[in-house]
């Protein structure tokens, strides 16, 4: 039976940020959610390498900590992985603004980051990172104040240092700006330089076929290629996808059409 927070995926394509939904994500959770009352932000200690290489991790847990570590990964690219609709163990002993319950009331991100003081933040990453977290504290009805770093949160003072270099008054400030005057979502591009057109399940073929090119290079033949972009053409988008290095998000934008070639 799925968990509370199925939401999550929703409000951020909403938004206009790209979504990963890792496989059993719904019914991923050590047990259900209390009241979400706002979000907490860490960093993960993964590799230096790779979009987002602690995912796993995040998954799975740790030696003496079992996963989910978090509800939301956000790689370095800007996109946001839906790992848990149900509790997760993040925020350990702590307390902020009167909540000690992290666990239980607040939903975790962690961003990929090594935690070095040499890792700096992409800026699309960053700027992925508010307006996630905007929308999220604009869907659970709590403004800026209710996002805090895990460093802020933790107890004993100075436990924790994630988000590393944040500033986290800054980082809601901007949060605040985003929730009172949001701007357009920025979608993924509409076309790639040859103008092909991004595609996703429901695309359709006309009219130059190309839900039918995209089904031959995917090695979908036969009576199998019929033009429709639905779930087995999806399935083979996400495969194709991860064998690349690529975000498999099941949508056919301009990287994916690169690599296709």
């Amino acid at each position: 039976m799925p968990f509370s927070l199925t939401w999550l995926p929703t409000v951020l394509k909403n938004a206009g940020l790209k979504v990963a939904e890792v496989s059993g994500w719904p019914n991923r959770g050590v047990a259900d959610m209390g009241p979400v009352k706002g979000v907490m932000c860490h960093h993960t200690v993964g590799s230096p390498n790779g979009n987002m290489p602690s995912l796993n991790l995040l998954v799975n847990g740790r030696p003496g900590l079992s996963g989910p570590l978090c509800q939301l990964g956000l790689g370095r690219d800007g996109t946001w992985y839906v790992i848990a609709a149900g509790l997760a163990n993040h925020a350990g002993a702590g307390e902020w603004r009167g909540v000690r319950t992290g666990n239980s009331n607040f939903i975790g991100i962690e961003a990929e980051n090594t935690g070095l003081k040499s890792d700096r933040w992409p800026a699309v990453q960053l700027e992925a990172w508010q307006r996630g977290v905007a929308a999220i504290l604009q869907r659970v009805g709590a403004d800026e104040r209710m996002c805090c770093g895990h460093k802020e949160y933790a107890l004993p003072r100075g436990r924790k240092i994630d988000p590393h270099t944040l500033d986290m008054d800054a980082f809601r400030a901007e949060v605040r700006r985003l929730m009172r005057a949001p701007e357009p979502p920025r979608l993924i591009p509409a076309s790639d330089a040859q103008d092909r057109p991004t595609l996703r399940r429901g695309a359709p073929n006309n009219p130059k076929f190309l839900v039918e090119l995209l089904q031959r290079k995917l090695g979908i033949t036969g009576r199998k290629a019929d033009g429709v972009f639905g779930p087995m053409t999806e399935a083979a988008v996400r495969r194709f996808q991860r064998e690349h290095g690529l975000v498999p998000d099941g949508i056919v934008g301009p990287k994916t059409w690169q690599k296709l070639v």
